[in-house]
């Protein structure tokens, strides 16, 4: 009862256009007052600093920095001409260039808003002056940017490896795959589109393009292989890895590609700094929740009853498949993370399914959140970028979807495909 008026009261003010952080905030005061009475709000300020400082979470103004400064040089620029010599060829090869570039530029953002920021305003225009719909160009670019938060290092990632107190880097490794097969899957859609709708091929393929394009964009590949290389390996935590993509990605776009000005740099401090402000005061105002939450008892409550309906762990993905798929259509995905996760992880654990599974499925479900309305975040994002209308590019979408619930299915009844690389390089 307490989770189910807590969910309508915040959602009650998301309605109204109160921001989501600021609803969980005062939500949390509420039942405080309510339930414990008003000389514990006094706990309130401490309680939110504790919650966004932890020494993991340093990891995402850092990356969200580090991805901002590769929009404001030439990386992104680079990264779409290598992906254009490589897969243009194939009808629709446009479509083709938007997933290939947003899987290189994941590897560093982990923001799945900010690969749409950095690549839709290159790709939509340009997909525009070939004869793509303006839907079918955010629909693509929208829903390949979701492979962000796929592929590591992931900001969702990051902040489910917090909240369910477990390893970032092994969240990060088990990405990997299935962020490939969601690539393979979205281009499948996208080619089934382009020979719906007879979209053109670029131009043919030529290895020279190919070389020359990969000796442009060279440090571009060598910046995430290099960071994402010392955390697998253990030299540095996913931490001081956000923090060696910020000072890699200022070489390589103000020291070797030499067009990343004092402007530029201050205009990507500015764009980092609000994005962080976002995800960190959602942090925050959760902390405040979680605190209530677990002081009230309910997730061991939640737990226990769910555990009397069934112990048969399958079972339970399929219900939490569900519930995420839903929660993600009304929250941001770090607002649907912060929220759930500390509630269902004692279930989660007492059925035996593995934490680091199971952070797999929560982002799986949370990037296809990102592309259902009526929150929609990416697809917003996208929508605005093409001058589109959000549900008639929600119908263009549906392949694309479609392509990430298979994604989905695969990764939650066949764990190999997110574990087995763990289990590799880390054992079980």
């Amino acid at each position: 009862m307490t989770i189910a008026l807590m969910l309508v009261g915040m959602l009650a003010l998301a309605l109204i256009n109160v921001p989501i952080a600021i609803a969980l905030g005062l939500v949390a005061m509420a039942a405080i007052w309510v339930t414990q009475g008003s000389h514990m709000l006094v706990n309130t300020a401490l309680v939110m600093f504790d919650g966004a400082s932890s020494f993991p979470l340093l990891a995402i103004p850092l990356f969200i920095l580090a991805g901002a400064i590769m929009n404001a040089s030439s990386i992104s620029r680079r990264l779409i001409a290598f992906a254009s010599a490589l897969v243009g060829f194939i009808r629709g090869g446009l479509s083709m260039v938007s997933i290939g570039a947003s899987m290189f530029f994941a590897e560093i953002s982990g923001s799945a808003v900010a690969d749409v920021a950095a690549l839709g305003t290159i790709l939509i225009p340009a997909m525009r002056r070939r004869g793509y719909t303006k839907e079918i160009a955010a629909a693509t670019v929208s829903s390949a940017a979701s492979l962000a938060i796929i592929i590591p290092p992931s900001i969702p990632m990051i902040l489910y490896a917090v909240m369910a107190q477990t390893s970032v880097v092994k969240l990060f490794v088990a990405g990997i795959v299935p962020g490939l097969i969601g690539g393979l899957g979205l281009a499948i859609a996208a080619y089934w589109q382009a020979v719906r709708y007879n979209l053109p091929i670029e131009e043919r393929f030529q290895f020279s393009r190919v070389r020359k394009a990969f000796k442009e964009a060279l440090w571009a590949f060598i910046l995430p292989a290099a960071v994402l290389g010392s955390i697998f390996a253990g030299v540095v935590t996913a931490t001081e890895g956000a923090g060696m993509a910020v000072v890699a990605a200022l070489i390589v776009g103000g020291v070797i590609y030499r067009d990343l000005n004092v402007r530029e740099l201050w205009k990507a401090c500015v764009d980092g700094g609000v994005q962080t402000a976002v995800v960190m005061l959602l942090v925050a105002s959760s902390a405040l929740v979680g605190t209530f939450l677990t002081e009230a008892q309910v997730p061991q409550k939640l737990a226990a009853g769910i555990s009397d309906l069934t112990t048969n762990k399958y079972l339970v993905l399929l219900l939490l498949n569900v519930a995420f798929l839903v929660l993600g259509m009304f929250l941001h995905s770090a607002a649907a993370i912060i929220l759930v996760i500390p509630i269902v992880m004692p279930m989660v654990i007492a059925v035996g399914i593995d934490p680091i599974h199971f952070g797999l499925v929560v982002t799986l479900n949370l990037a296809i959140g990102q592309q259902t309305p009526p929150v929609a975040s990416v697809l917003m994002a996208a929508c605005a970028i093409a001058r589109s209308d959000v549900w008639e590019t929600s119908k263009v979408n549906l392949p694309f979807i479609l392509a990430l619930l298979v994604v989905l299915f695969l990764c939650t009844y066949v764990p190999v495909l997110s574990l087995g690389l763990v289990e590799l390089f880390y054992g079980k």
